[in-house]
């Protein structure tokens, strides 16, 4: 009997982080065997390979070392070469993460070729399409065989959309990555020790959107909004490219930040639980906050993960308080992984059938 093969495309910080516990419990299952296609959107060292590393993900079978550009173009240059590696490759299933450029063009591509779709984090909603990601997730979950919902809202949002019958609620992914990492930060993260920080004596800093930081104005704003809520204590700010351009083009004074590089991911995990309080325009940070039970104020106008906000762990920024804190039942037990390799071995059974 030939073995099933699953491709999964890869190419940005959480989607390294959200495939970890993924492709091991594919490894552990045995049924199908999983060839990791990395599209190359973040190229940065410390922003890609090292979480390979930290994670115990397998070395990429395709590394396509594609970034840069405008969404358009880096979608576009993407797609002719994951068609030829899925032409190659002949899996049974492809397998998308989240809401990149590198999640579209990997959709896209196996749409074109009929081959049958799932995506984690299915169903998330910002409801604002002036959002790349907004419109990479909703194309991508129509374009899908199979939604893997991390959330009841998620869930509700695909049914609206006439999804329903091809959606699983899973639980998240990402607690499955919090509940390992966490144990594996306190014995090799250096985060702390390095930036001679103590834990609860400093807030951190992501910022990264484009609406966030191609918004000269708005990014003046939010730093001075950061500085003013920090109330004195450290500020760190592990920056991102996109960030530090912007910063520098646009003569943005950062006194009382301490500006570092970008963190591997043990780093950050320690860094998140660490914190006072965590500043973000991430989606997945937010999350990875209340797992560690860190506050977080989320610097955008809305955000996919409400239920973090109804529990009191997150606030919007324009928003002055939070609700009573809540655990958040619905994002599982910490075995989502094996639940969504489980489903995508029922939908390559159920294409062998057809």
């Amino acid at each position: 009997m030939t073995t099933k093969c699953i491709v999964t495309v890869v190419g940005a910080r959480p989607q390294f982080v959200k495939a970890a516990p993924v492709s091991k419990a594919f490894l552990d299952d045995g049924r199908v065997r999983e060839i990791l296609l990395h599209t190359g959107q973040h190229h940065d060292a410390l922003m890609s390979a090292i979480f390979f590393e930290e994670l115990g993900i397998p070395a990429p079978a395709h590394h396509l070392e594609i970034s840069g550009g405008t969404h358009g173009e880096m979608t576009g240059r993407m797609l002719p070469v994951i068609e030829r590696v899925l032409r190659d490759e002949q899996p049974d299933a492809v397998l998308v993460y989240g809401d990149t450029n590198s999640t579209l063009a990997g959709a896209l591509a196996a749409a074109k070729l009929n081959i049958p779709i799932g995506h984690v984090e299915a169903g998330l909603r910002s409801f604002n399409r002036a959002m790349p990601e907004e419109v990479n997730r909703i194309v991508t979950d129509h374009l899908s065989a199979l939604l893997l919902a991390p959330t009841t809202e998620a869930m509700t949002n695909l049914q609206r959309e006439g999804l329903g019958e091809l959606s699983v609620h899973v639980g998240d992914v990402m607690l499955d990555v919090a509940l390992a990492a966490a144990a594996i930060a306190e014995r090799r993260a250096s985060f702390l020790e390095t930036q001679q920080l103590t834990a609860g004596e400093f807030v951190l800093v992501t910022l990264h959107r484009a609406e966030n930081t191609d918004d000269h104005a708005r990014l003046a704003l939010l730093v001075d909004y950061i500085r003013e809520q920090a109330a004195g204590r450290r500020i760190v700010l592990p920056i991102h490219p996109r960030t530090a351009r912007s910063m520098e083009q646009a003569r943005i004074p950062l006194h009382g930040f301490d500006v570092i590089e970008p963190l591997g991911y043990l780093d950050m995990v320690q860094a998140v639980r660490a914190a006072a309080s965590v500043f973000t325009d991430s989606g997945g940070l937010q999350k990875e906050c209340y797992f560690h039970r860190t506050p977080c104020v989320t610097l955008r106008e809305e955000t996919e993960w409400v239920e973090t906000i109804e529990a009191g762990w997150n606030r919007l920024w324009h928003t002055p308080t939070y609700r009573p804190r809540m655990t958040i039942e619905e994002y599982g037990d910490g075995h989502a992984a094996e639940a969504i390799v489980e489903c995508l071995v029922q939908l390559i059974a159920a294409a062998d059938v057809r």
